[in-house]
């Protein structure tokens, strides 16, 4: 095996690794903070913390079990029977089993002298799964209990121990998850290299900086008017619901899955952009983008009018100063990254990056994750090798 592949390999094993690590902690991080909140007496806070673990992990279970039906008849060979696989489901630990298979078929790849076509293929079938899940659980329980625990934050004037792990870790959960769901897409195109440390570091960065000043200012919201978050979240989510579905998503196996995507795809856009559709994508984001800001600007409007300071005496110009300046600077990373550092697309045969880099002609007749290669091709421009080189899509 050529070093440079076994090198990949191990690090796409200890990423695998990091991921799955996170996942647990966050977790962890999470339960700890219900429990101080029952041992305090602030049942609706726990109730709160659990409500959205609750619901992410069930959303998570159903998306695990209905593609894992969906996959070709023969290629999980070394999965435990259906009654097993359902029960593991029905226990909330689909997803966890997911990350153990990814793992097992990681270190598979990496020990084996020269591994074979199908186990490479079938290493990244298995990560691109675990990325998508990932991307799932992150804007399903980690984004809305980091927006919960700020505005509890906000609204008690400080914060304990615990509310400091499940704010650090969320915040590195959900760029992290962002970070690899790109690394994901870029595995399932042709002529598509590697994510470079600088393309790295501006991608991590205007995610987290433009996802920051939308987080705060729901935060903030709830922190003000708790009584009215919820209309003003389900209120939107409506909205995105009903443009995710006018523009004919096909990312599910049959009808009734492919709503529990739009739900969650709607979910995602309340917080941050998310492509769903093939063709050139910078009208819709321009859209998007202006649909949030407009939402976010109407809610600091509608603070200052009531208050110009938080229930625990924190002045609301210093909070709205910092989103502001984090939003501008997410905007300005965002469009570098795309005018200069993430590389057009040419849909020609060719060499692919990761563990794809030994693939014969042969490539058709191995696994072959269609729900993220279809992501993908909505993510990524089609070009014809005589137009002009574009620069992906905002």
């Amino acid at each position: 095996m050529p070093w440079s592949l076994r090198a990949t390999l191990l690090w796409d094993l200890l990423l695998g690794v990091w991921g799955t690590a996170a996942f647990l902690i966050n977790l962890g991080a999470n339960l700890w903070a219900a429990s101080q909140y029952v041992l305090s007496g602030r049942y609706v806070w726990a109730a709160l913390v659990l409500t959205l673990l609750g619901l992410a992990s069930v959303s998570l279970q159903v998306f695990s079990w209905v593609w894992l039906r969906a996959d070709p008849p023969g290629l999980h060979v070394s999965q435990p029977p259906g009654h097993c696989l359902a029960l593991l489901h029905l226990l909330q630990l689909g997803y966890l089993y997911r990350c153990k298979q990814g793992l097992q078929q990681g270190l598979l790849v990496w020990q084996q002298e020269v591994p074979s076509e199908f186990d490479l293929a079938y290493a990244d079938f298995l990560s691109m799964d675990i990325s998508m899940l990932r991307l799932f659980e992150t804007f399903l329980e980690k984004t809305p209990q980091l927006t919960l625990i700020l505005a509890i934050v906000l609204h008690s004037g400080r914060a304990e121990y615990y509310q400091w792990v499940v704010i650090c870790t969320s915040f590195m959960g959900i760029s992290w998850a962002l970070l690899d769901y790109h690394r994901a897409l870029r595995i399932c195109l042709p002529s598509k290299p590697l994510l470079g440390l600088g393309s790295s570091v501006i991608y991590f960065l205007w995610n987290l900086l433009l996802l920051w000043p939308r987080v705060l200012a729901v935060a903030l919201f709830s922190a003000l008017f708790p009584r009215y978050v919820a209309l003003h979240f389900l209120g939107l989510w409506l909205v995105l619901l009903f443009w995710v579905w006018l523009q004919g998503t096909d990312f599910m196996p049959d009808p009734c899955s492919e709503w529990l995507y739009r739900a969650t795809v709607a979910t995602i856009l309340y917080f941050s952009w998310f492509n769903v559709a093939e063709g050139r994508t910078r009208g819709r984001a321009t859209i998007h983008l202006v649909f949030l800001l407009s939402d976010s600007l109407l809610m600091v409007v509608t603070w200052v009018t009531h208050s110009a300071w938080l229930p625990s005496g924190i002045p609301l110009q210093v909070l709205l100063l910092v989103g502001g300046v984090s939003f501008l600077l997410g905007l300005v990373l965002r469009l570098v990254y795309y005018r200069w550092l993430h590389p057009s697309c040419h849909w020609e045969p060719a060499q692919v990056d990761g563990t794809r880099a030994l693939r014969s002609p042969r490539w058709c007749q191995l696994p072959q994750n269609r729900r993220m290669i279809g992501l993908a091709q909505n993510f990524f421009p089609k070009t014809l090798p005589w137009e002009e080189d574009v620069n992906g899509v905002l």
